[in-house]
């Protein structure tokens, strides 16, 4: 995105410094900002991932509270402000993203009250009695309502969002518009979409095609199944293996019958949850393929490794299925980018309810992860479902994905909606 519409990107990385991208015709500059160990122990995977990951996405009983780790926080937002601000020029549009920097929007409209400034959350918004949870809700709510304009995937975040401010901070409701300290806010619902061009255009390259060939040769199972997912407790992985396992316990007629490669990509493995979660993934695969593997065929095949976009994409068009089942996902973009590999327009998405995606794609089988038999049930469409069938349902997925794409989602927050 920008890489289309220029800018400067505030991140914080090593090595710290300013870069130009790319380094031979520069369209954007991207600026590390430097945080010290102990910063990004308490403000990310303290604050950020400790307490607000787990509040939004339903998960309170994994959040942790911490008085210290929330003063980090606020130092952090700071000086992502003081960057900002350093760095723009007096009619620059400043766009922060995600529940790491709530605050920063207060910071920069305390130095530039003319600024135009917008938000993107890009997680779950819980409903208030959730939020309410929260010891510093006010000092967050009013960070994002010092922006003109903030955008959440589907209309249900929205929803809680504008229900929250509503409720917690007394402020007033007007459609779309929030109205709160002499300030307004609009409050919209855009779900983020993808490189559709770029997916598609790889995914009919040769040596993707090649790629394809080899991997359905290898692993030798009539139907494939894929699941793509970060490691974390969110996503739904145990509770999709026994799915599988539930089928093919009380289905044995699909013994032998499809292969899930369920590819999962290392993830802040220094958090204890995850370490944890890990564990009982390993745990769960290992019990399932002892308990049906035979001499050829292996139920699951477990790949724990980052994975480049090229070859996912070649899994992509390998797998017959896609099974993409988190408990919790503010959208989810495996299921977009599945479908916009499948250049042939056949192939099946099962999808959980409780994936903001759900609500971009109806056409795919939508499940409730929680339910083993549930899972099963959607799984088993799946392999029984017609190619005619298939073929009308991507067909109506692809379209929605390629006309909802990356440039159409910047576009409407850049061009149409200040």
């Amino acid at each position: 995105m920008l890489e289309q519409v220029g800018g400067v990107w505030i991140a914080w990385g090593e090595p710290a410094g300013k870069f130009a991208v790319p380094p031979r015709k520069p369209r954007f500059e991207l600026h590390h900002l430097p945080l010290t160990l102990e910063q990004m122990r308490k403000f990310y995977q303290g604050f950020s991932n400790g307490a607000l990951w787990p509040l939004c996405h339903y998960f309170l009983g994994r959040v942790r509270y911490d008085g210290a780790e929330w003063q980090v926080y606020e130092g952090v937002n700071q000086q992502f402000a003081q960057s900002a601000l350093a760095e723009a020029h007096a009619n620059d549009t400043f766009w922060v993203h995600d529940y790491h920097l709530a605050r920063t929007p207060f910071y920069i409209r305390q130095q530039r009250p003319a600024a135009r400034l917008l938000f993107f959350w890009h997680i779950p918004f819980p409903p208030v009695d959730i939020f309410r949870t929260l010891p510093w809700r006010r000092q967050l709510l009013e960070g994002l309502l010092s922006c003109d304009l903030i955008g959440f995937h589907i209309p249900d975040y929205a929803r809680n969002f504008t229900a929250t401010v509503v409720e917690l901070l007394g402020a007033q409701a007007d459609g779309e518009l929030i109205h709160y300290a002499g300030r307004s806010t609009r409050v919209i619902a855009r779900p983020i979409g993808i490189d559709y061009a770029a997916i598609d255009h790889e995914a009919r390259l040769p040596r993707t095609e090649a790629r394809v060939q080899r991997l359905r040769e290898a692993i030798g199972a009539g139907t494939l199944i894929v699941g793509v997912e970060r490691m974390d407790y969110t996503k739904g992985i145990v509770e999709r293996l026994r799915g599988i396992e539930y089928l093919l316990e009380q289905h044995p007629v699909w013994r032998g019958k499809f292969s899930l490669i369920q590819i999962v990509t290392p993830s802040r493995l220094e958090v204890e949850a995850y370490r944890l979660k890990k564990r009982e993934i390993d745990e769960t695969v290992g019990r399932i393929n002892g308990r049906f593997s035979d001499d050829i065929w292996i139920p699951i095949r477990y790949l724990h490794r980052a994975f480049s976009p090229s070859e996912l994409i070649a899994y992509f068009r390998s797998a017959d299925i896609a099974l993409v089942t988190p408990l919790r996902d503010g959208l989810n973009l495996v299921a977009k980018e599945y479908a916009a590999a499948r250049i042939h327009e056949d192939g099946v998405v099962i999808l959980s309810e409780f994936a903001g995606v759900a609500y971009q794609l109806p056409e795919a089988l939508i499940t409730n992860p929680y339910s083993q038999e549930d899972v099963a049930t959607a799984i088993a469409q799946a392999l029984r479902m017609p190619k005619p069938e298939q073929h009308w349902r991507m067909e109506a997925m692809r379209n929605r994905v390629k006309a909802e794409d990356i440039t159409w989602w910047s576009r409407e927050f850049l061009e149409g909606l200040i």
